[in-house]
């Protein structure tokens, strides 16, 4: 339990906008809520991770409602210390902007009785007949790369089953992501079970990996943290040395002769990464789950891991997943066996981080002190792809990217309609959105990973 447990018996306490936005790391952690004020500090046992602190000095109502049921708001009765004051103006703009700003204010309460006009619309509900034939025809995949490899000796054709292989670890990513953000079961102990066997079994990738890396990305995509100590920025953009997505995260490598050369060819270099995506998630998954070295990207992991609902089931399901894998590759000669785990990891990464790549890369970036309110946040940072019934299938939701992190509990069956809804509002609101197809976007993000290198050449010339 943080301090606010200690605390709490002050609850007539003013607390003013400035003093709040000082309580920004997870050992000073407090947070702000429809004038309520938490102090969260070193609440390292909360459900969902280390992401508690990623508001930590600011306002959390809006990420809240995003990812819990009205009722949980009570669970954080036990950390209330007092009000929020907004009657003293703080001498920074920009969190008078945020806080004190009559159309601003206006603002937010729109896009809040949106969300409840969405949730009386019963565009939170799941269709349990979708989500069965998605599993199902996802299932079909795997039968069919299984098939290709015991019904054939052939080299081109193990190499189809690969790709198919790689595809079918491409929906499964879909479909976890489905279940892990609780768009299809209202129980979260169903949704995360079933996350588990499609996560760490079939994919094989750790489910609570995943949701500590994720759940802090969702809270506040492509935000640089405000300090060293704080847990405010979003680890999907702590990509360097390789990538560097804003020159204020390539100047972090400019004493590094290594990491200015990747900086400068990041452009060339984005496809070849790409391919290796899926074999360093596979391999941090392993180490967050068995222990390992105890070091890796994900801020707050210790805590995470010492946390996990199913620490058993999942290293079961992760030693299974390899198993399975093994037992199709023994039907092959070893050169082919070989081929066959290869191609399918690096189709998979590049499957896979092709579409993660349209959704945020190239977008705004952020400081995190100087963070945006949450709608305009995850309107501006994050890219929308063109649908069409390819996007849709292999995208899975995905392509509405800006309408799942407003709402990231609608199922994606539901989102083309939100999608329509969202863009209205963004244009009555003066709201930037931006939507690209799968070619145009990608161009974007290499155009921007380009613009990145030359900024970062003139202003940080080599010696």
């Amino acid at each position: 339990m943080g301090k606010g447990g200690e605390a709490s018996a002050a609850p007539n306490r003013k607390i003013t906008i400035e003093e709040l936005a000082e309580h920004r790391t997870p050992e000073d952690a407090w947070m702000a809520s429809r004038g309520k004020v938490y102090d969260v500090s070193n609440w390292h046992e909360h459900p969902g991770g280390s992401v508690i602190f990623t508001h930590a000095g600011d306002d959390f109502t809006d990420v809240f409602n995003a990812f819990h049921p009205a009722t949980a708001l009570k669970d954080m009765d036990k950390f209330y210390i007092g009000e929020l004051d907004d009657t003293v103006e703080p001498k920074d703009p920009h969190l008078a902007t945020r806080f004190r700003n009559d159309k601003q204010k206006s603002f937010e309460k729109a896009y809040r009785d949106l969300r409840t006009k969405l949730i009386a619309a019963g565009m939170f509900t799941a269709s349990p007949i979708y989500y069965v034939w998605k599993c199902s025809s996802n299932l079909m995949l795997l039968g069919a790369s299984i098939a290709c490899v015991v019904l054939s000796d052939s080299f081109a054709v193990h190499m189809i089953g690969a790709l198919i292989l790689g595809l079918f670890w491409q929906q499964c990513g879909w479909l976890a992501h489905d279940f892990l953000h609780h768009q299809v079961f209202k129980n979260r102990a169903y949704g995360d079970l079933a996350g588990v066997i499609i996560g760490d079994f079939f994919q094989g990738f750790s489910v609570q990996w995943w949701k500590s890396k994720h759940n802090a990305h969702h809270a506040v995509p492509n935000l640089h943290a405000s300090s060293a100590d704080a847990s405010d920025g979003d680890p999907d953009i702590d990509t360097l040395p390789i990538l560097a997505w804003s020159l204020k995260m390539a100047e972090q490598a400019k004493e590094s002769a290594n990491a200015r050369f990747l900086i400068k060819w990041q452009a060339i270099f984005y496809f070849p990464v790409l391919l290796f995506a899926r074999l360093a998630w596979a391999y941090q998954s392993w180490v967050f789950v068995f222990g390992g070295y105890g070091q890796h990207s994900v801020k707050g992991a210790k805590k995470d891991r010492e946390n996990m609902l199913y620490p058993g089931l999942e290293k079961a399901c992760l030693i299974a997943h390899y198993m399975w894998i093994a037992a199709i590759c023994s039907y092959m000669p070893l050169v082919n066996a070989i081929s066959y785990f290869i191609v399918a990891q690096c189709g998979c990464g590049l499957m896979l981080a092709v579409v993660f790549g349209l959704g945020h890369n190239g977008m705004s970036v952020y400081a995190a002190d100087q963070r945006p309110d949450f709608w305009k946040l995850q309107v501006t940072t994050t890219r929308n792809v063109t649908s069409n019934m390819f996007v849709d299938w292999f995208c899975g939701g995905l392509q509405y990217q800006v309408d799942h992190h407003l709402f990231p509990m609608i199922p994606r069956h539901n989102l083309g309609k939100v999608h329509k809804l969202v863009e209205s509002f963004c244009k009555e609101h003066g709201v930037t959105y931006h939507e690209a197809n799968m070619m145009d976007g990608t161009v974007e993000v290499l155009s921007h990973l380009d613009a990145v290198s030359k900024e970062f050449i003139e202003h940080f010339p080599a010696m």
